[in-house]
C-alpha cells in the first residue's frame, strides 16, 4: 500500500502524521491528533483545504476518504475556545520558549496580533542554515537537526514528481539530486524553498539584503500565511516579530499583513547600508573532498572543473 501521510500544524509546531490510510476513521484520526497535540479529542478543532474549512468530527465512523482527506493534506489543529488573547493558556508541560501559533491560523484576515519589531534570528553557518531557518519559523525554536528531516521531505517530493523536477530544472538527474540533497553538506536554495513552500502550504518570502528585494515562493498559490527569511548572498536567517508589549514572538503571518513586508524591506535596506551581505567574489569556501580553501565562486568553479570535486562547505567568518 502506498504511504499515506498528513502534514500537521498545531501550537506545538509542524510535524508529519503517518500510520493512517484513506480508510481510517475520524475516530482514529482524533486519537492520533490528541496523542500528538495533547488536546482532548472532544476539544479538537481541525481545519483543512484552501481556503481552510472546518473538518466535521462528530461522526466517528466516517473515513478520511469520504471526508476528502487525501495523503499530503495539511491539517491545522486548534483547541476549542482558544484565541489570540488567550495565548497564555498554553499547557504547562510545554517549554516556556515554545512558539504559540494561535495568533497565526491560516486564512486569518487580521493583521499581526500586536504591534512589534521585525528582528533577525541568527542561526549557525553549517551548510544547513536554510533548513534550520525554516524549522525556526515553523516552530519558534532553533534545532540544527531539522536539516535531515527537511532534506528527506524535499528528496521524497522531488522523486515523486520526476516530470516537474527534471534534469533541466535540477541541474542533475532526478535520482542523483535526491541523493545529493540528503547530504548534510549540500546547500539549499530556490528549488528547496519552492518544494518546502508547496509541502507546508505556506508562502516563504526571502528578503535579499544585497538587492533589497523580496523573493516570494508560493506567491501564485494563494496561501493564507507567509513566513520570512533573510538572505545575505550565502547565508539564511529567519525573521520574527518581537511584540512591543510583551508576549510570544510571531513567525507566521497572514498574507493580508502587508505591513510585515514593509518592515522586512526596511530591515534589508538597513543591512545593505551597513554592508551585512556576502560579497560573492570574496567569501571563503572549503572543498569538502580535499579540504582546499577557496575564495569566491570563481575559484570554486575553477576547482570543480579541474578536480571534479563539487561539494563545498561554508566557512563561518
Amino acid at each position: 500500500m502506498n504511504s499515506f501521510v498528513l502534514k500537521l500544524k498545531s501550537k506545538s509546531g509542524q510535524t508529519v502524521l503517518s500510520g493512517l490510510t484513506g480508510q481510517s476513521t475520524i475516530f482514529e484520526l482524533k486519537e492520533k491528533l490528541s496523542s500528538l497535540t495533547n488536546i482532548k479529542p472532544e476539544s479538537l478543532h481541525v481545519l483543512y483545504g484552501y481556503p481552510p474549512k472546518a473538518l466535521g468530527l462528530s461522526d466517528n465512523t466516517l473515513t478520511l476518504e469520504r471526508c476528502a482527506i487525501n495523503s499530503g493534506e495539511l491539517l491545522i489543529v486548534e483547541e476549542k475556545e482558544s484565541s489570540c488573547s488567550a495565548s497564555d493558556k498554553t499547557s504547562e508541560n510545554l517549554k516556556s520558549e515554545q512558539y504559540d501559533s494561535t495568533c497565526d491560523i491560516a486564512g486569518s484576515e487580521s493583521e499581526s496580533c500586536s504591534p512589534g519589531i521585525l528582528l533577525r534570528k541568527v542561526v549557525p553557518a553549517d551548510n544547513s542554515c536554510l533548513f534550520t531557518s525554516i524549522g525556526y519559523v515553523l516552530s519558534g525554536k532553533v534545532h540544527t537537526d531539522n536539516g535531515a528531516f527537511l532534506r528527506e521531505i524535499i528528496a521524497e517530493s522531488v522523486a515523486a514528481n520526476p516530470d516537474e523536477y527534471s534534469e533541466a530544472i535540477l541541474g542533475k538527474p532526478n535520482p542523483e539530486y535526491c541523493q545529493w540533497i540528503k547530504k548534510p553538506e549540500s546547500w539549499g536554495g530556490a528549488i528547496e524553498l519552492a518544494v518546502l513552500s508547496s509541502f507546508y502550504g505556506i508562502e516563504i518570502d526571502v528578503v535579499d539584503t544585497l538587492n533589497c528585494i523580496i523573493n516570494r515562493f508560493g506567491e501564485d498559490q494563494n496561501y493564507g500565511q507567509r513566513v520570512l527569511l533573510i538572505f545575505d548572498g550565502i547565508h539564511y536567517d529567519p525573521l520574527y516579530l518581537e511584540p512591543l508589549e510583551g508576549g510570544k514572538l510571531q513567525t507566521i503571518f497572514p498574507i493580508s499583513d502587508e505591513g510585515i513586508l514593509t518592515q522586512a524591506l526596511a530591515l534589508s535596506e538597513e543591512a545593505k547600508s551597513s554592508r551585512q551581505f556576502t560579497d560573492l567574489a570574496r567569501f571563503t569556501l572549503k572543498c569538502m573532498v580535499c579540504d582546499t580553501m577557496l575564495t569566491g565562486h570563481v575559484q570554486a568553479q575553477r576547482h570543480a572543473k579541474e578536480t571534479g570535486h563539487k561539494t563545498f562547505g561554508e566557512v563561518a567568518s
